[in-house]
């Protein structure tokens, strides 16, 4: 059996990774990645890694969670997850249990990922010592950002994600309609997350009067990728271009002259439809604006254990990664 320094983890509404550290700094082991789904609760998947890779003790944990973190009692937002991070932290017996919203994580975790996994989408080059956005769509719209401070980054605590869906024209207008009738208000993340793909899929199903084939997101994404179904391919092409409008509202927003990070398990999966997406033409759309963002560039994070990397910066400053 084996003792190590600290437990990382990345509960996400879908997926749970976990990595340890042997000690601060050190490089990130034992990475293991799981459908939420197997398990009832994150305590059973914590069990459950630590008595497969051979561990008997951990000093601290790290865990970036897919929900807003306030206090000690967190609640998934898109999962029916929910723990109370001293209940924890007692019954493994960790000496600390820090918690930390996923997206924050991610951002921590963006200068850490190797070059390898970042892909230039447009735009460019960036301002070194920028603020960078950080966003992506996954089980739902995760957003942050990153301020430079020094030789540090400071990760903002954000739920962007949550702000409203804002229509451009005529057809957005029915589907801002169709699902407002469904949920009343309608965030952007409505529409911009795995769920999201499915409600705009049905949404212009209806607005042309025909027959929703697909009941999951993935069966939409699969037919966009192989052509095999209009319907599909005008949903996936209509999400890439919402989520370039959207990524261009938060970078005017948040001054992201440092560039745009785009992580999530969504983009990732559907690389080389997303590359020759309207996304582009959405993202610099920005009328008086649109000089700046041509400038600003985008990127594609392609690595699967950014929140890792960042919960392991975080652990290692002690908070959103300021000195």
């Amino acid at each position: 059996m084996t003792t190590v320094h600290i437990l990382l983890g990345d509960i996400g509404g879908t997926n749970v990774r976990f990595a340890v550290m042997r000690e601060e700094g050190g490089a990130l082991e034992l990475i293991d990645s799981r459908p939420c789904s197997q398990y009832g609760n994150l305590e059973a998947a914590i069990q459950d890694y630590l008595i497969l890779q051979g561990i008997d003790r951990v000093d601290v944990a790290c865990l970036a969670v897919a929900a807003p973190v306030q206090g000690t009692r967190i609640h998934l937002t898109n999962s029916s997850w929910q723990f109370d991070c001293e209940e924890l932290r007692t019954r493994f017996g960790w000496r600390a249990c820090h918690v930390v919203n996923d997206f924050t994580a991610m951002a921590l975790g963006v200068p850490c990922v190797p070059e390898k996994d970042l892909v230039r989408v447009c735009g460019g080059p960036a301002e070194g010592a920028g603020v960078r956005l950080v966003m992506g769509p996954g089980t739902g719209l995760g957003m942050s950002g990153l301020l430079p401070v020094g030789e540090r980054w400071i990760a903002l605590r954000t739920e962007g994600g949550h702000v409203d869906f804002a229509p451009t024209n005529e057809i957005e207008m029915a589907i801002l309609r169709i699902l407002q009738h469904r949920f009343g208000r309608v965030s952007v993340e409505r529409i911009l997350c795995g769920e999201g793909l499915l409600n705009l899929y049905r949404a212009h199903a209806e607005i042309v009067g025909g027959r929703a084939a697909f009941d999951a997101p993935e069966e939409i994404s699969a037919a966009a990728l192989a052509g095999i179904d209009d319907l599909a391919v005008r949903t996936l092409t209509h999400f890439c271009e919402i989520l370039g409008r959207t990524a261009g509202n938060a970078a005017l927003t948040l001054g992201a002259t440092g560039g745009v990070f785009l992580c999530g398990g969504i983009l990732p999966a559907i690389q080389s439809f997303f590359l020759k997406s309207p996304f582009r033409q959405g993202f610099e759309d920005k009328g008086r604006m649109r000089s700046i963002m041509e400038k600003t560039p985008v990127y594609l994070v392609t690595d699967p254990f950014t929140a890792l990397r960042g919960a392991a910066e975080y652990t290692a400053t002690g908070s959103m990664g300021g000195p």
